[in-house]
């Protein structure tokens, strides 16, 4: 059975682990669905065999770390981009109650198990998020439902398991009739469980005495309680249409910047805003090129961090890998260096600019709305002795099927990945104050595999580059 299952998923050369449930199945499959065929009855006989061959790949596997990140992936593209529960399961991308297409239309659909859904919901359920434990144990507890009486060995949990988990998770949010509906059901399949027993014997009382109408959990599951950040929520509203009066000064030019670098291949410049001032520079890189700096950060690769007061630690806000490279790595990096030079104006010298940032943003992958510039002094950014990060360039180094836009929260637009293109923006004004219009984020993936590279160039070495204004406003 184990084995049909990963034949059939692997038999259409086209389906690719862009997609986030193909990608969770997987990590899935490798991590609990393997090891309970491993260690099942059925097995008895192989049993040497299967450890051995276990021990060989055990350190390459993914663990419960990578099973449960990708739980929580799910959850992050339900809430970013309203995605029914329901439709997920069944392998729809389709936003919840609307009649829209798809945001993401796979070659080939790939639905979740029974399983799948509960520990995607367990996830949920063990950090005390019953709003979406609920949505996902509910599809646990219909799939389960429908296939009650063949469980299957591979799986880890079962029709009362999310019976149990989903009538608690009721109860903490205050809906105590449905608890008790829950258990009671739980008792019909294991009418010897003396702990459900008493559950139900506590929520009759409730229920019977009223106390637990006014639980303190009992606003958790409205959308307005989700565990999302605020900001995040302005992403549905974002509207790329730029005011009336800027449209006439938002145009597609050829440019050169006075460089002798750029007069035989003038940049390809498109103005996405004024204020900020955002643009974008196509064909800023080529395929060849962008392969060569995966590749070499491809080994480098280490989970993203954050400036943190005086220190930088990781934070579920920012999920994704990076790697860090020198100009000297490679004769394309400092091409790369120089082409940024030239088209911005700016001077990259060390220590006017940092290292070049890889970044690779997988399942879900995101960054949550934040400056690039420091808001502190104490921030670890001003140890470099060359001051704030005035200026950003993002080169997108892959197309995504889905998500991934970068988003410009206060300013109310976007920008979508574009392959081969450079984003660039000033993080602070002439004046040397922050731009609070750059507060941006960097918008779940939705489907693909999303790679960017980050150079972020200082104020000091820029003061004749970019001098301060007549304005002390500006």
């Amino acid at each position: 059975r184990f084995y049909e299952k990963v034949q059939v998923l692997h038999q259409d050369p086209e389906a690719s682990v862009d997609n986030p449930l193909l990608a969770f199945s997987l990590i899935k499959r490798l991590h609990s669905d393997w090891l309970n065929i491993i260690y099942s009855d059925e097995a008895t006989r192989n049993t040497q065999a299967l450890h051995a061959g276990l021990r060989e790949v055990e350190q390459e596997l993914p663990g419960a770390e990578d099973l449960d990140g990708a739980a929580r992936a799910l959850m992050r593209l339900q809430d970013v981009y309203a995605l029914s529960v329901k439709g997920l399961a069944n392998g729809v991308f389709q936003r919840s109650g609307t009649n829209h297409p798809p945001l993401y239309s796979p070659v080939r659909r790939v639905s979740l198990s029974a399983d799948d859904c509960f520990h995607v919901g367990k996830v949920a359920y063990d950090t005390g998020d019953y709003y979406h434990s609920i949505a996902w144990l509910e599809e646990a507890v219909s799939l389960f439902r429908l296939s009650y009486g063949s469980w299957k060995p591979e799986d880890r949990s079962s029709l009362e398991d999310a019976l149990d988990h989903l009538a608690f998770s009721y109860f903490m949010a205050g809906n105590i009739s449905h608890a008790l509906s829950l258990s009671r059901e739980f008792l019909h399949y294991d009418p010897s469980n003396q702990r459900v027993t008493t559950n139900v014997a506590k929520y009759e009382k409730l229920l019977e005495t009223g106390t637990g109408v006014g639980l303190a959990g009992a606003a958790m599951v409205t959308p307005q309680t989700l565990s999302l950040p605020a900001p995040y929520a302005l992403l549905h509203l974002l509207s790329s249409q730029p005011a009336p009066e800027q449209l006439l000064q938002l145009d597609c030019s050829y440019e050169t910047n006075s460089s002798p670098y750029l007069l035989l291949q003038p940049a390809k410049k498109e103005m996405v805003r004024i204020r900020p001032y955002v643009a974008l520079y196509h064909d800023f890189i080529s395929d060849a090129e962008a392969e060569t700096i995966k590749w070499l950060a491809g080994p480098w690769l280490q989970r993203s961090v954050v400036a943190s007061g005086e220190k930088q630690q990781k934070a579920e806000y920012r999920i994704s890998q990076s790697a860090w490279l020198k100009d000297t790595a490679d004769p394309v990096v400092r091409a790369l260096d120089r082409r940024i030079a030239a088209v911005t104006g700016l001077d990259l010298r060390p220590p006017y600019a940092e290292h070049l940032q890889v970044v690779n943003y997988g399942l879900g992958g995101h960054y949550e709305p934040h400056f690039d510039h420091a808001t502190s002094r104490k921030s670890p950014l001003y140890r470099m002795k060359s001051g704030n990060r005035i200026a950003t360039v993002m080169i997108y180094l892959s197309a995504v099927e889905a998500g991934g836009s970068t988003a410009f929260i206060y300013a109310n637009f976007s920008v979508p990945v574009v392959k081969n293109a450079a984003l660039f923006w000033w993080n602070l004004r002439r004046n040397g104050n922050g731009d609070g219009d750059t507060l941006h984020a960097g918008c779940p993936v939705l489907a693909g595999d999303k790679w960017v590279a980050n150079k972020w160039i200082h104020e000091h070495g820029q003061e004749f580059r970019r001098p301060c204004g007549a304005d002390p406003q500006d």
